[in-house]
């Protein structure tokens, strides 16, 4: 044991009521550095257990820190903001992981990856032992998110929910994730592949859950709907982007249609169609609008990098262009709307030919609110743009544990570092 040698890696283990697996984890922690030569620690974030898990902890040479909110992410962000290691794997303290398999991870990341993620499942090499995983999760949920990651994002990774992974301090100050629950895992992996990190993938076993005194804390239908809604919006382009512009192409198709009666057979097309086609138009641009701005607040909280084709986009089409366009439409759509109160005047205010107004009005409204909503758009865009701009210039800071560990860790014991003789 040496106290003062540098940590190497750091073996973070996110703990709530574990005492039936503990020990057995951080006992096959300390085996696998052992066994490999690895100057190493082990962090257990606690996230508040009342069944003994911290005095084990203790027993075991374990450094415990105390994560008072609750959450998988929060505790795992506590242990790894106070973690020493040059690098850190984090994983499950039921003994589903097998840290036994710690060498695996240390051997990519010191071949250079910054990312080394575990995958249980057959498709990326690995092992799921019987009973250790759920015929939703392994069938469905698991597959389904590790297909949408590697199809959205353009992740390699084919097991997006598996807990163990290795990854650099460096990559963890590039890439730190903010989620809570257990969407953090997904982060991590989604803003690696974003940000075009390094990652590699190794197969491992997953093992029945040891625990006998409670059932698992992950919640199929919770936690796979927060995944899903974490998908959906920190990904402009499918939640925004590509609906709004398919929308926006038929509403515009259909009021064409109506405003030149056209007929396909037994169908025609008429005023009707007009106020449909008039709605997706305004409801498909105002999807579109909310995709600019959901991409440059990405940009701006770190989520995203730098989108060049937005940039270009954005340059193109100035505030000063933006705003121009946006009041010229609104112009031209008063100016239609003009028409038909100047046919109202001309017949002394009478009732007006429904089919010739409509065509004149319906026109005007909707190029009006969408030259206002132009204006107004691209106004905010431009106050994210420099929100946006001023999270890229800033310098990425060193990681400072402290904001994220409590005041009551400071007197916790100093961290046992082990390495074979």
């Amino acid at each position: 044991m040496h106290d003062q040698e540098p940590v190497e890696l750091s073996v973070v283990m996110p703990c709530l009521n574990e005492a039936d697996t503990l020990a057995i984890c951080i006992r096959k922690a300390w085996r696998a550095m052992d066994g490999a030569g690895v100057a190493g620690e082990v962090v257990v974030a606690d996230n508040g257990s009342d069944d003994g898990s911290i005095q084990i902890a203790r027993d075991e040479g374990a450094r415990v820190v105390h994560v008072p909110r609750k959450g998988y992410g929060y505790a795992l962000q506590t242990g790894i903001g106070a973690a020493k290691g040059r690098y850190v794997l984090m994983g499950d303290a039921d003994d589903s992981y097998d840290f036994l398999e710690i060498p695996k991870f240390v051997q990519k990341l010191r071949q250079g990856h910054q990312l080394v993620q575990g995958c249980r499942l057959p498709s990326g090499g690995g092992t799921v032992m019987k009973g250790a995983m759920p015929f939703s999760h392994r069938w469905l949920g698991n597959p389904m998110f590790s297909f949408l990651v590697r199809k959205m994002y353009w992740s390699p990774i084919h097991d997006v929910y598996c807990g163990m992974r290795g990854f650099t301090r460096e990559f963890y100050e590039r890439n730190r994730p903010v989620a809570g629950g257990m969407e953090f895992a997904t982060e991590m992996i989604i803003r690696a592949s974003l940000n075009g990190e390094d990652t590699a993938e190794v197969p491992i076993t997953l093992h029945p859950d040891g625990r006998k005194a409670h059932a698992p804390h992950l919640r199929t239908v919770r936690d796979g709907w927060r995944t899903l809604r974490f998908f959906m919006l920190r990904s402009p382009r499918y939640l925004f982007f590509r609906p709004g512009a398919i929308i926006a192409l038929l509403g515009l198709m259909l009021m064409l249609a109506g405003q030149f009666n056209w007929s396909a057979g037994p169908m025609t097309f008429d005023l009707h169609t007009m106020l449909v086609g008039a709605l997706g138009f305004l409801l498909g641009v105002q999807a579109m609008q909310f995709g600019v701005f959901a991409k440059l607040l990405a940009i701006a909280e770190g989520f995203s990098p730098e989108d060049h084709r937005l940039k270009r986009l954005l340059t193109t089409l100035s505030l000063e262009r933006g705003a121009l366009l946006g009041v010229s439409a609104a112009v031209i759509g008063a100016a239609c709307i003009g028409v038909t109160c100047l046919q109202w005047a001309g017949g002394g205010f009478s009732t007006l030919e429904y089919g010739v107004a409509m065509r004149w009005v319906i026109p005007g409204v909707v190029l009006v609110a969408v030259g206002v909503q132009g204006v107004l758009g691209r106004c905010f865009a431009g106050a994210l743009e420099m929100l946006a701009e001023r999270s890229l210039s800033e310098t990425t800071q060193p990681m400072d544990p402290s904001p994220q560990v409590s005041s009551s860790e400071s007197t916790e014991q100093a961290s046992p570092v082990r390495r074979a003789a």
